[in-house]
């Protein structure tokens, strides 16, 4: 009888030198607890080695599925001519039985053996050592783990946490920048602030305009719309800010090119985020958005993670703090984190949102999953769950409408 063991570095028949020993089960692992005794029992037949990685993760694969590999068909039809086979698992052993017409065993003794054989490999296998083992076993172990998580080098999620992370942060530095411009610039020019409220046309006009006094004669057309130029001419003519140098307008002008060139690269960082979120998470980008399923990524940490959450998780992540601190103090606990900001909840009436966020949460949690463990790289699941939550939220407006509808107060009789 030959024993089939596999192993990092490749496939091991053992010998079994005395079948008399197997039929007493409970005393068979006392014999695998000195190499010399162990040898008594089985011995090196043959084995085959791996010759690179890839025919390791092959080999791996193909026995996840119970099947065997080329390399292992080969292998056994050269050694196994006649004899009876021992294996870890059944389905394995019907597949090289239906294959190879080999008569396969799989019992209790076998499965002893082989864990006897597992504590002595490296001295039943000569040039096998266990400094040689370890590495092989790492390696094999990553390569088929990005194996089964269908590793892709365009699903790296890292680069949307990274580029979520710098966009937030280019809103804050924009938002402070721009502040700045126009309380520098308020000193000249105080009335601009009210009649002009987007900040990146405020930077195209200061650094156009510069001293108001110009503004008279510029044309503003590709700036400004043509209602609010002309607001702004006829308030340069009776400003009340004081005058500036020509080295605070140079300083002023620097700095709204700092706004400028900061929201011109924010727009090709969103840009950036939404083409990678529509290739590592599709069908949650098509239910959330880009933006809100870029930080829920995130914050759990990665799209992995992510997926090992439920939906009651997904639903809360981002009020960490308002959870822990409705338990403590025993008040209602939030119904919205990060979620709160999809449009779906923002379409949806105040006292609706809590039942549309557990419900968009819910899906949400369904599409991480199949971005993140899924072979489908389209996002037809991710758009079917938007409309069944469409559908949901028309449903709660309109039973609500028609249980509270708003009726007129009816008008008194006048007596005639």
């Amino acid at each position: 009888m030959l024993v089939l063991f596999e192993t990092p570095a490749g496939f091991a028949l053992f010998k079994v030198l005395d079948e008399g020993k197997l039929n007493k089960v409970e005393d068979l692992s006392k014999e695998f607890l000195a190499p010399d005794s162990a040898r008594k029992v089985v011995s090196l037949k043959a084995f085959s080695k791996f010759e690179n990685t890839a025919e390791a993760l092959e080999a791996a694969t193909k026995l996840l599925e119970s099947a065997p590999s080329k390399g292992l068909r080969k292998f056994l039809r050269a050694h196994c001519d006649g004899e009876t086979l021992g294996v870890a698992d059944s389905k394995l052993g019907n597949a090289i039985k239906e294959k190879l017409k080999i008569d396969c065993v799989h019992n209790n003794a076998v499965m002893e053996l082989l864990r006897g054989v597992r504590t002595q490999l490296t001295e039943l296998i000569s040039g096998l050592g266990a400094q040689d083992l370890a590495p092989m076993s790492l390696g094999l172990s990553h390569s088929l783990s990005r194996y089964k998580l269908k590793f892709s080098a365009d699903k790296v999620d890292t680069m949307i946490v990274q580029a979520i992370g710098l966009l937030d942060d280019l809103d804050k530095e924009l938002n402070t920048y721009a502040m700045r411009v126009r309380e520098w610039y308020g000193w000249h020019f105080p009335e601009l602030t009210k009649i002009i409220q987007d900040n990146i046309m405020y930077a195209k006009a200061v650094k156009l305009m510069g001293d108001r006094a110009n503004a008279a004669k510029l044309d503003f057309s590709e700036v400004l719309p043509e209602e609010v130029e002309t607001e702004l001419k006829e308030a340069a003519v009776i400003s009340m800010g004081t005058e500036i140098s020509d080295l605070d307008l140079m300083n002023i002008k620097d700095l709204c090119d700092q706004v400028l060139n900061l929201s011109e690269y924010r727009a090709q960082l969103y840009d950036y985020l939404k083409s990678r979120m529509n290739t590592v998470a599709p069908n949650l980008t098509a239910l959330v958005g880009e933006l809100v399923g870029a930080r829920l990524i995130a914050h759990g940490g990665s799209l992995i993670n992510l997926a090992k959450q439920p939906g009651s998780t997904v639903q809360i992540l981002g009020a960490e703090k308002a959870l822990f601190r409705a338990l403590k103090t025993k008040h209602s606990t939030p119904k919205y984190g990060l979620i709160y900001h999809a449009s779906l909840v923002g379409q949806a009436a105040p006292k609706h949102k809590g039942k549309i966020s557990r419900s968009l949460a819910a899906k949400a949690a369904l599409a991480i999953r199949c971005d993140a463990l899924g072979d489908d790289q389209d996002n037809s699941m991710g758009l079917e769950n938007r409309a069944k939550v469409n559908y949901i939220l028309a449903l709660v407006t309109y039973f609500s409408f028609s249980l509270h509808p708003h009726t007129l107060p009816e008008k008194k009789n006048s007596g005639m």
